[in-house]
């Protein structure tokens, strides 16, 4: 029994993990490689495995830094089912569809620019009826609901409170009469977020995957979040300027049209023009609205008995690029949430265009932001930026709202790992260096847990690892 670490190993991006076990081979994830052109340049490299010899998937939630791969998957020869939530699998028709029509509309660019320079054409990194095909092998399980999925291979997906759908994997895994519990938390949630539920904690592991976006840092408390964010609206007004946000179609929009709902009256928004700015977004709203069983108790009363979670009387969802371009001639007075949420593609960049060099424009960011991403560009402080070859001054204001995170702060995760008894061994995936790090000193300094920090391509023995619990923080060469 081991796992081989094939993506999200000292990244962030690119989640994909290899389980060996009683002759099958098993995949946690298969995300796509997200930011600067050079690494993106990576997802149509080969999978380091024979595709065809996957026997099944299991996908922890939607988001495509985590299920993006799964059409190439399938175009490499995958026949296997892909297990995860209803809910992800609703939501991946839109995010794996989406990102079809993106590439194939890349790629079309792209060979107008190499036809005139007479090179061959660059296909699409995979199509429409592609993602679709890939959608058919996708099977529903619920949570807490366990099945066998290959011999000696049983899976549990608990809420790990993320986004809509989002999983916890709990495996159990059987080999030549050894039994092996081994726990990847997907990404987990930020306790206490609007709409959904905090993370389920589980109490058994032999040997954790444990994510560590923002394994070196704390959110601010939700109340300083609500009061920071009501702040930009009342300085926006004052000043006159419109309000842009950035934000991922699935998951952070649905959380920002419920918090503009929830304070809509104290933050005075009545006085605002609010736009959805994004079909993948809005077709993900309803999505969240069939699944409002999966909400905290005060979100599914919202939905059941205040006309729904995310309904305002000013707010309005574009659909047609048309409607887009048509919030570009507002001077002032608009909320415009827009994807992409790290500013890297998306109708969000035409609003950049025409609003990031206005001094009484607001910029605000309520998510991580990716090194190599126009996102991170301008939460570092960018005087200038770059938009379809035209280089723009930066003269809006600039906010980070980390409060706002759909991911567990490194409290949040040493308080979800501190679930477990007998401090299983943890491998920290889903992290930049600096994260991982931070986050490995503190498990083993505080819960005496042994951490490995796995390299692309490292394999972990279960066997051999559970073996060497309580004895503190694994000896690793520096992070970088």
């Amino acid at each position: 029994m081991e796992v081989l670490f094939h993506g999200a190993a000292r990244e962030v991006t690119g989640a994909c993990f290899l389980v060996r076990c009683a002759g099958h081979r098993l995949l946690l994830d298969c995300g796509l490689i997200q930011g600067a052109a050079a690494d993106e340049a990576r997802n149509r490299e080969p999978f380091p495995f024979d595709a065809a010899a996957i026997d099944a998937v299991v996908l922890s939630h939607a988001h495509l830094d985590h299920s993006g791969r799964l059409p190439l998957l399938v175009n490499a020869g995958f026949r296997g089912p892909v297990y995860t939530h209803a809910a992800t699998r609703d939501l991946c028709d839109i995010l794996l569809r989406d990102a079809a029509h993106l590439s194939e509309k890349d790629a079309e660019l792209e060979n107008r620019k190499r036809a005139r320079k007479g090179k061959r054409p660059l296909a699409p990194l995979y199509t429409r009826p592609q993602a679709e095909r890939a959608m058919r092998q996708f099977r529903a399980l619920a949570y807490g609901e366990e099945r066998e999925i290959l011999p000696g291979v049983r899976v549990t997906l608990h809420d790990a409170g993320h986004i809509l759908g989002s999983g916890i994997v709990e495996l159990t895994l059987t080999e030549q009469g050894v039994r092996r519990k081994l726990v990847f938390s997907g990404d987990l949630g930020h306790a206490g977020a609007p709409i959904l539920r905090d993370p389920q904690p589980l109490r058994e592991a032999d040997l954790v995957l444990l994510e560590s976006t923002y394994g070196d840092r704390d959110h601010r408390s939700w109340e300083e979040t609500w009061h920071e964010l009501s702040g930009v609206f009342r300085n926006a007004e004052q000043s006159k300027g419109n309000i842009l946000i950035p934000a991922f179609s699935v998951g952070r929009s649905q959380e920002l049209l419920y918090v503009l709902k929830r304070n809509y009256r104290e933050w005075g928004l009545n006085r605002w023009t609010i736009f959805l700015d994004s079909p993948m977004a809005i077709e993900a709203t309803a999505v969240y609205a069939r699944h409002w069983r999966l909400y905290d108790s005060e979100a599914a009363r919202e939905q059941r008995f205040n006309g729904g979670a995310f309904r305002m009387p000013n707010l309005h969802f574009t659909q047609t690029a048309k409607q887009s371009a048509a919030i570009n001639r507002v001077q002032s007075g608009a909320i415009i949430i827009a994807g992409s949420g790290m500013c890297n593609g998306g109708r969000i960049r035409h609003h950049l265009k025409h609003n990031v060099w206005r001094e009484h424009c607001h910029v605000v960011f309520t998510g991580f932001q990716a090194q190599g991403t126009l996102g991170r560009q301008l939460v570092e402080g960018a005087k200038q930026i770059r938009l379809w070859g035209e280089t723009m001054r930066v003269a809006a204001r600039i906010h980070t709202i980390g409060g706002l995170s759909a991911h567990a702060d490194q409290n949040g995760l040493i308080d979800w790992y501190r679930h477990f008894r007998g401090a299983p061994p943890v491998a920290l995936v889903h992290g930049e260096a600096g994260a991982m790090e931070a986050l490995a000193r503190r498990l083993g300094r505080e819960l005496d847990a042994t951490v490995h920090t796995p390299s692309y391509g490292e394999a972990l023995n279960l066997a051999t690892v559970t073996a060497r619990r309580g004895r503190g923080a694994a000896k690793k060469p520096p992070l970088g």
